[in-house]
């Protein structure tokens, strides 16, 4: 597509980055809904279930009585205790509430540590299929992101062999995102270990996304920064938005050594300054108060999960490998791809769409060619109904 003067006229940096597909493929749905369309949306990336109460009468409470003023930068002194507290009774991590940032949401930590990171010219190591907005983030810095495969037989698990491979004199950051989006790969303990311990040898930086921490299946939820020294090279970024429903609300934050705490305090000083002070208080009653909202529905994810999997390996020509964590299904749809079929992930979820009112994500965003992510945060009647609409349409492309 050719650019027009005013695309010429915008800073470099952002003709280096380009949408989230996930927001082009709910805004498709989006169109569609209005055209009165009914949709099964197995693409949105949150969960179905309510905001747990207690969160949300700790807000409103903050705004009876008035907490609706600026808060430090780095957010309330009490919830940057409490995510600390929080974080070393989960994973038994050492950072002091002075290295806590609070951020507007988990993509913001994210950004925020990338900006400070990377500088232009550098490389940072992405395991694929990875999250949208990792590689748009690396290359709005100046930095590249550098892919690394992982093995969809094994379960989309990464290999420390190829993260060696990968590593060049430019390699200034190793991101990893554990569980994963979106193919719900957990890596296991040891291969973060050896990452570390890889990261302290070569002066890198480790940087891990746990949006989805408390949402792992088989194993219990585990941090890098527990492993001892972790706290002088890993940045950890958090979310409270998918462990406790809380998307809408803008808070994340990240845990990091003392020099790039500070750079980072820095750079929100001058972008978003705090988090919105009356959702502070609600973080804190989240990370606080009783963890069975969590409990119950990592419980409930699991279950969607086995009906999910076991769907869509029924459907000929359809493959899933069973994800260990998140809330996503990563599934192989190359056997319909080409020929007189769609002719990329794109175009098989773009008419999964139009011609079923299955709302998906293809791989094609995520760094893969063949796969197409469907979400198992919905109902097990609107998943079921989903699977049978794509059973319907992929019987019918052949």
């Amino acid at each position: 597509m050719s650019q027009t003067p005013v695309d010429t006229a915008l800073a470099a940096r952002t003709r280096r980055i380009a949408v989230s597909a996930t927001a082009a493929m709910l805004h498709a749905a989006g169109q569609l809904r209005a055209e009165g369309r009914n949709l099964v949306d197995l693409g949105v990336g949150e969960p179905d279930f309510p905001t747990p109460e207690h969160i949300k009468q700790a807000a409103a409470a903050a705004l009876a009585h008035n907490q609706t003023r600026y808060t430090d930068i780095a957010g309330l002194a009490a919830l940057r205790q409490a995510v600390a507290t929080a974080h070393a009774r989960d994973y038994g991590s050492v950072y002091p509430p002075e290295q806590v940032l609070v951020t507007v949401g988990g993509k913001h930590g994210l950004f925020n540590a990338t900006q400070v990171l990377v500088d232009h010219g550098d490389e940072v190591i992405v395991p694929a299929p990875y999250w949208v907005s990792f590689t748009e983030q690396i290359r709005y810095a100046g930095g590249t992101p550098v892919i690394v495969s992982t093995d969809e037989s094994q379960g989309f698990t990464l290999t420390v062999g190829a993260i060696e491979k990968a590593l060049t004199p430019r390699t200034k950051v190793i991101l990893l995102n554990s569980p994963s989006n979106p193919s719900g790969a957990v890596f296991p303990p040891e291969t973060f270990r050896a990452l570390l311990d890889l990261c302290r040898h070569r002066g890198l930086w480790l940087l891990s996304d746990e949006c989805y921490a408390q949402l792992s299946y088989d194993a219990p939820p585990y941090s890098v920064a527990g492993e001892p020294g972790a706290d002088e090279r890993v940045i950890i970024s958090g979310s409270l938005s998918k462990t406790y429903a809380m998307t809408g609300w803008r808070i994340g934050y990240t845990l990091a050594p003392p020099a790039v705490h500070k750079a980072m305090n820095s750079l929100q000083s001058h972008t978003t300054s705090n988090t919105t002070t009356f959702a502070q208080y609600g973080a804190i009653a989240a990370l606080t108060g009783t963890q069975q909202p969590v409990a119950d529905m990592r419980t409930a994810y699991r279950g969607r999960r086995e009906v999910i999997v076991a769907g869509l390996n029924a459907i000929p020509g359809v493959r899933c490998v069973r994800p260990a964590g998140a809330f996503y299904a990563y599934a192989n749809v190359g056997h319909f791809l080409g020929g007189k079929g769609p002719k990329n992930t794109m175009e098989f979820s773009h008419r999964l769409l139009r011609e079923a009112g299955v709302v998906s994500v293809p791989g094609e965003a995520f760094g893969t060619t063949e796969h197409v992510r469907f979400s198992y945060a919905a109902s097990i009647p609107m998943i079921e109904e989903g699977l049978r609409r794509l059973r319907d349409f992929c019987a019918a492309i052949g």
